[in-house]
């Protein structure tokens, strides 16, 4: 007599916060035409009927959780049977100015969210989404042939010119690593581009120095679909570890700058100008998250 059938692998639980947001909810919706069973973790204010409704015929596979990163217990009750973590800080309702308050903010939530992963057994992998601004800021920028993941903006140089947001993902990615080593949490993180979509901006608190960040070479952007599936290929490929860089376009021509400002302001008139038709040099790269994407399988589109 053979042995028995094997059992059928249980669908993995994994948890995404905040939820509410525009990569957060592409990534529960992703996740869970991939097979996951999704923890969404909103923060307090965020829409809970959008994501039902987004889930679909999937509604059984998803668990909504009300949670506040500032608040420790509301975390573990979130991640509680998660094997993994998809963690992206959302400003909170009442502040969406970033200012040396919201850096505070935004880093006493990374504190608490690793510290979390670090008491939860079930935790095996944290996807942390940081940014390009915590890696291409600091004072000696200008004679540096290329910037990467082994790059970390510099806290002092941001902190002058009130590079707010640039430094509020700076020491808020530190602070997970540091949480992360000391806690014997296996954590990566995605440095995402400016993450164009439906909400942007010429506001968004991303695109102070957007002028210098051009002609350095380092303006670049991100769709959400690939920087969604950026997450998942580094939460599934195992041998995955430290920083990502993450882009799939480069403004680094003027017909390029026209097209962001077009996507920021649609209502104003941009007149291209012919003396200025500079290409400035790609001094970023991307090539380590590359590897990644070339064997990741995005799974199911919608059309």
């Amino acid at each position: 007599m053979g042995p028995p059938p094997a059992m059928p692998e249980a669908p993995k639980s994994v948890c995404v916060m905040d939820a509410s947001g525009y990569l957060g909810s592409r990534l529960v919706h992703h996740l869970l035409r991939r097979g996951y069973n999704v923890h969404a973790a909103v923060n307090n204010g965020g829409e809970l009927e959008f994501l039902q409704r987004l889930a679909g015929e999937d509604n059984k596979c998803l668990k909504l959780y009300s949670c506040d990163p500032l608040d420790y217990q509301s975390i573990v009750d979130a991640i509680k049977g998660c094997c993994g973590l998809f963690y992206s800080f959302e400003p909170p309702k009442y502040q969406t100015a970033y200012d040396d308050l919201m850096m505070e903010v935004e880093v006493r939530a990374a504190h608490n969210v690793l510290e979390a992963c670090g008491q939860t057994e079930s935790m095996e992998k944290v996807v942390f989404t940081s940014s390009v601004a915590a890696v291409i800021w600091k004072e000696n920028r200008k004679s540096m042939a290329e910037f990467d993941e082994r790059h970390w903006s510099e806290a002092n140089f941001c902190r002058n010119f009130k590079l707010w947001y640039a430094l509020s993902k700076t020491l808020a990615e530190k602070t997970a690593w540091a949480l992360a080593m000391d806690r014997g949490v296996n954590m990566v993180s995605v440095n995402s581009g400016l993450l164009t979509g439906p909400d942007l901006g010429a506001a968004h608190p991303y695109l102070k120095g957007a002028a210098e960040m051009y002609e350095d070479g380092v303006l670049v952007t991100v769709d959400v679909d690939y920087l969604v599936d950026a997450h998942i290929g580094a939460f599934e490929k195992e041998s995955t570890f430290g920083r990502h860089i993450c882009f799939n376009r480069l403004i680094n021509r003027e017909e390029d700058a026209v097209e962001l400002a077009r996507l920021l302001a649609p209502s104003a008139t941009y007149l291209p100008n012919s003396k200025d038709s500079k290409m400035y040099e790609q001094r970023i790269s991307n090539k380590k998250l590359n590897k990644i994407m070339v064997d990741f399988t995005g799974g199911i589109r919608d059309e």
